[in-house]
């Protein structure tokens, strides 16, 4: 009976997350099934405080990281990064795609996937609509790149930070191994792209459109970039003086609310507070479902191991569950079974539950996120051609990178 709750809770939330009503907010969804699992016993009051000391910290650090993403955007740089891309793209889409490409691919690796997706996604429309440009392929590529592009660095997504606490390694150390399967995952997006969408990249701006844009284009704010460089400094030296990283985030997160002065209010809405609410929940809900079978289930399925055949079958498994429960839920299920195995199997689980998520709408909170805001700028979503895309991503992404993970790991 406990499973079946925890199950029923977990399922709840989820369905919360995706349906996105008014009256069931995804967050008091997700509390209340974690009130009910303590309330009939499917876990104690020690397993809740277990939960919520394990991923405290984690949450911390990824307010922290929300905060100063918003506070970069107050700053300008992503109203100045639009006027680059319309500038630098000489009126081809197949450039603005290019450019689309490398900016969302940084803006995920340094400010995670969440500022992608809420912060360039309505700026990438921007740019197509003033250039008179198509805007699906660019579209596309901020769910891809959210969610792919996220291999990269421990604070680029949640599933990240949580993998990079499991498996102890120093940040640069981290980035190193998963810089070979970070640019080969861009490289199948890029290539997927450009021959789905080869019609619409085909296309030029008209020559009026191309100079309003120029003529239009902000500098990059300075105070921004050096706050950024001097934060990713600071992860990678924070490891070596053992200093917990999200103490770098901390302060980072307090210098920009300094320089662009936010209200109170702004500060909190900021840091999301429903999200990391709904987040930690949902943490309790999988710690009870775990609890009670559902991870001795998927541990029944994941090999032990580093060989590449076994790192293929943990992305593989990890993909899957992704797509079926959502890759926070399964990155919560799977870090424990393979934690032990050494860095290669985390970082093969990791290339599961972050590339996997391009399949399905709700692999990933990101790419639900994106679909809310794609629909709130009165653009469509066809179910088919997000599948299609998908489909033609992720197999060889998964493939393709686990195996560079693989090669990383035995070379470095």
């Amino acid at each position: 009976m406990s499973e079946v709750v925890a199950l029923l809770a977990l399922a709840l939330a989820l369905a919360a997350s995706v349906a996105r009503v008014r009256f069931a907010p995804d967050w008091a969804v997700a509390v209340a099934g974690a009130l009910v699992l303590l309330a009939v016993g499917a876990i104690g009051l020690t397993g809740v405080g277990h939960a919520l000391t394990r991923f405290g910290p984690t949450v911390g650090f990824l307010a922290a990281l929300l905060v100063l993403g918003d506070g970069c955007r107050r700053a300008g740089l992503f109203d100045a990064l639009a006027s680059v891309m319309a500038s630098f793209s000489h009126g081809s889409a197949r450039r603005l795609l290019a450019i689309v490409f490398a900016v969302a691919a940084a803006t995920t690796a340094v400010l995670s996937l969440d500022a992608t997706v809420v912060l360039l996604t309505p700026i990438v429309f921007a740019t197509a609509s003033r250039l008179q440009l198509g805007s699906r392929a660019p579209m596309y590529a901020c769910t891809h790149l959210a969610n792919t592009a996220s291999l990269l660095l421990p604070v680029s997504n949640l599933t990240n930070l949580l993998a990079f606490q499991a498996a102890r390694l120093p940040f640069a150390r981290f980035a190193a191994l998963m810089a070979l399967p970070w640019l080969t995952g861009l490289a199948i997006e890029w290539l997927v792209l450009r021959l789905a969408f080869r019609a619409e990249l085909d296309v030029a701006a008209p020559q009026d459109a191309q100079a309003d844009a120029d003529a239009e284009r902000r500098p990059l704010p300075r105070f921004a970039l050096a706050l950024l460089a001097l934060t990713l400094a600071g992860f990678v030296a924070s490891s070596t003086l053992g200093v917990a990283p999200v103490w770098v985030a901390v302060i980072a997160a307090a210098a920009i609310t300094i320089g662009v002065r936010p209200r109170p209010a702004e500060l909190v809405a900021a840091a999301q507070p429903a999200f990391l609410a709904f987040v930690l929940a949902l943490a309790v809900i999988v710690a009870a479902a775990g609890a009670h079978g559902l991870s001795s289930a998927v541990d029944a399925l994941l090999p032990h191991g580093d060989g590449l055949l076994a790192l293929l079958a943990v992305a593989g498994v990890a993909a899957a569950l992704a797509n079926l429960a959502n890759n926070l839920p399964a990155t919560l299920i799977i870090l424990p079974l393979v934690s032990a195995s050494g860095p290669g199997p985390v970082l093969a689980m990791l290339v599961g539950v972050n590339i996997g998520p391009n399949l399905t709408y709700v692999g990933s909170l990101a790419t639900l996120l994106w679909r809310r805001i794609v629909h709130a700028h009165d653009e469509t979503v066809d179910i088919a051609e997000f599948t299609r895309l998908g489909a033609l991503t992720v197999l060889p992404a998964l493939v393709a990178c686990t195996a560079a993970v693989w090669l990383a790991t035995q070379v470095t």
